[in-house]
């Protein structure tokens, strides 16, 4: 019997962005962010560095803000158990145009690989559902990474995927930690 085996998230993260077209990406702090500064610094990338839990509700206010644009938030594990809630308030806004893709190594990757809840039987994808989010099951092999960029561009949202990647720590690519220049850049992207 074949065992799902967890992914390499840099290449999943590569995959996703590899045809960016219009799409705004919101990263979580830490990996997730180093992980979209490796597959290409973007001016359409918003990198959220230290708002543990952050990521969700602010890709959600600019999917919201912003809906001919599609929005997708790659986050961590530990960023999303820290803004659990705010994925009720993405099910009853439902914006077609947010997707939510979490890089889930069982593991607070940034603090001492301390395990996280979903380390110890938390099913995100559960919870995703109950919030009426489209839950994406079973993302183990690139292929459905690939399905799952291409969906990204459909309007056909909120979408929800919950990724198993390996408990691994990659080369830092580090892009700007200026807030204000990654602002300013974001959002003369956004308007232009």
């Amino acid at each position: 019997m074949i065992t799902n085996q967890p992914l390499h998230r840099r290449e999943v993260v590569k995959c996703l962005l590899a045809e960016t077209k219009d799409l705004l990406v919101v990263s979580g702090l830490g990996s997730a962010t180093y992980d979209c500064a490796a597959a290409g610094d973007n001016e359409k990338n918003f990198y959220l560095w230290g708002a543990m839990g952050g990521s969700v509700p602010l890709a959600l206010g600019l999917a919201i803000a912003q809906p001919n644009k599609p929005v997708l938030v790659i986050t961590g594990d530990g960023d999303l158990l820290m803004g659990l809630g705010a994925l009720t308030t993405v099910g009853a806004q439902a914006p077609k145009n947010l997707a939510i893709v979490v890089l889930d190594n069982e593991i607070y990757g940034e603090t001492g690989a301390q395990p996280t809840a979903t380390a110890k039987g938390t099913d995100l994808n559960a919870i995703a559902r109950a919030c009426s989010l489209k839950v994406i099951d079973d993302v183990f092999n690139l292929g459905k990474v690939k399905e799952l960029s291409q969906t990204l561009y459909l309007g056909k949202g909120p979408i929800f995927a919950n990724i198993k990647v390996e408990q691994e720590t990659p080369p830092k690519i580090l892009p700007s930690t200026d807030g204000v220049f990654l602002k300013n850049r974001f959002r003369d992207a956004v308007l232009s």
